[in-house]
């Protein structure tokens, strides 16, 4: 039996998670909760299914031993990849990341509209969201795109560079033009470019960013199995395998989180 007070688990591949740890903590002000950013091993996008699933179920069993109640795979590549594999080794719910950001996609595309689908390497070929929208069976017209400098824009801390807006360019241009109706943020760091995202395409399209559902959904999950925590102030705890300090600085400078003192784990 589950106990209400002990904590969620969250992690990422880095520190792109932490949009939807800010979107837990929005939805969820009284849970505790765990994040761990496996900043020694970014990006996933690049690496092969079999290293992803390794990662992932590494460091979901290192969650476990924390006694975590829910675990949210933040990262979209991992959930792409790893989904059933760590939910076959986990004693608690675990949740991911595509279908959140499908359905919101859907809400913004009318039946036989365009959707465009920016994500890893690793998350474009799995054609994971591609199975989920055609799964939905909504009838839309489905494009995805992979953007792999996206990643190491957001952990350099480039966001607002010029280069951003360039790389951004580089990849979506050829996309402003065919009736974009939404676009899905496919990795938990995109959000983080969003600006300059939604600048290349045009106020036409919406861009999708699927850490506020992903959270609705944490919070539907925990209400379901009355595990919502009654508290008023959680705590927060983060863990990364390299580098805390930078981490925490562009925890604090891209997100405005202030982690204290981060702990690191190596594997």
């Amino acid at each position: 039996m589950l106990n209400k007070k002990r904590p969620i688990g969250i992690f990422d591949s880095g520190l792109g998670g932490l949009t939807v740890f800010k979107a837990l903590r929005r939805q969820l002000p009284g849970e505790d909760i765990i994040y761990f950013g496996d900043t020694a091993r970014v990006p996933y996008g690049t690496k092969s299914p079999e290293a992803v699933i390794a990662f992932s179920e590494e460091i979901a069993a290192f969650l476990f031993k924390k006694k975590i109640k829910l675990l949210v795979v933040a990262c979209n590549t991992a959930s792409s990849l790893a989904l059933d594999e760590v939910r076959r080794i986990s004693p608690v719910p675990v949740l991911g990341v595509i279908l959140p950001g499908v359905e919101a996609a859907l809400k913004a595309a009318p039946r036989g509209g365009r959707i465009l689908v920016t994500g890893t390497s690793a998350t474009v070929k799995s054609r994971a969201y591609s199975r989920a929208l055609a799964a939905a069976g909504a009838g839309v017209r489905v494009t995805e795109k992979a953007c792999p400098l996206f990643v190491p824009l957001v952990e350099e801390g480039w966001c607002g560079k010029p280069v951003a807006l360039t790389v951004a360019r580089e990849y979506l241009s050829p996309f402003r033009k065919k009736n974009i109706d939404a676009l899905i943020l496919g990795c938990t760091h995109y959000p983080m470019l969003k600006s300059v995202i939604a600048r290349v395409m045009g106020p036409r399209t919406c861009i999708v960013d699927s850490a506020h559902y992903a959270a609705l959904g944490a919070r539907a999950e925990l209400e379901g199995r009355g595990l919502l925590n009654p508290g008023r102030r959680g705590r927060s705890e983060f863990i990364v395998s390299d580098a805390p300090e930078r981490f925490s600085a562009l925890a604090g400078r891209l997100l405005g989180i202030k982690t204290g003192k981060v702990a690191i784990k190596r594997f």
